[in-house]
């Protein structure tokens, strides 16, 4: 298979699915907010959010949960935030602005009551890109249902109005999948692994305070060395939003 050097670099949540860019995504996103700017749309989304469940992944790197995500959307016909759209919202000023801009029209006050009650209650969340990543993920969890990989928004949202999902499974599982998907030798996709996984280790170290991950913190751990069908593993994930917040969605 001809492959060029783009192919082998490897960003968290690839699995050879061609995905809109998140600037694009951020774009049509804005758009539609601006399309629901009547006052009868305002006053449905806040009728509405008041009800909005969401679905957090939490995983380690490699395991295959962005995939589970967009086939359990599929299911559920929820969006899916992945990390580069909650990168982009935390790092793009402008859109930053404009976003918060757009919740404070629909939701007067709201992001000022929600951010004094999580600092409170997330004292961990001190730094202006935790702040930043904060306000993004609270105007996309309140203005439509959505599923949510990495970045560790189960820590953020509140626990009674999201199902939180951990994703692990072994070393080699892992190694295997991205030397699989990328198309090179086991070697390389350890030393690629190795990186991520620091990567990873130093941004909740930065963003959450070295906070270690604890399986007591998910409704739901699933093992994809156990569980290694994606499209299983979605329909488990599906059955027990449905359990924990009586919704049908199977």
């Amino acid at each position: 298979m001809n492959q060029t050097f783009q192919d082998t670099i490897y960003r968290p949540g690839y699995y050879g699915k061609k995905r809109q860019s998140a600037e694009n995504w951020l774009d049509e996103t804005i758009k539609k907010w601006d399309n629901k700017g009547n006052a009868d749309k305002k006053q449905d989304i806040k009728e509405k959010s008041s009800a909005i469940h969401n679905i957090c992944f939490s995983r380690q790197i490699g395991v295959g949960a962005l995939e589970i995500a967009d086939l359990l959307s599929g299911i559920l016909n929820y969006r899916v935030i992945d990390r580069e759209i909650l990168e982009c919202m935390t790092q793009d000023t402008r859109l930053t602005k404009k976003i918060i801009e757009f919740y404070d029209d629909h939701y007067p006050g709201k992001m000022a009551e929600r951010f004094s009650m999580l600092i409170k209650e997330k004292p961990f969340l001190k730094n202006d890109y935790a702040r930043q990543l904060m306000k993004a993920i609270i105007v996309l969890a309140d203005t439509e249902p959505s599923i949510f990989v990495g970045r560790g928004t189960h820590l953020i949202l509140p626990g009674n109005t999201v199902l939180s999902v951990r994703f692990v499974c072994s070393r080699d599982y892992r190694v295997d999948r991205l030397s699989n998907i990328l198309n090179i030798g086991r070697s390389e996709a350890k030393t690629k692994l190795n990186i991520m996984d620091i990567e990873q280790h130093e941004f909740f170290k930065t963003v959450y305070h070295n906070k270690e991950t604890g399986l007591d913190e998910f409704d739901l751990v699933i093992n994809r060395d156990r569980i290694n069908g994606s499209f299983h593993a979605a329909r488990i994930v599906a059955c027990a939003f449905e359990q924990k917040f009586g919704l049908t969605a199977l």
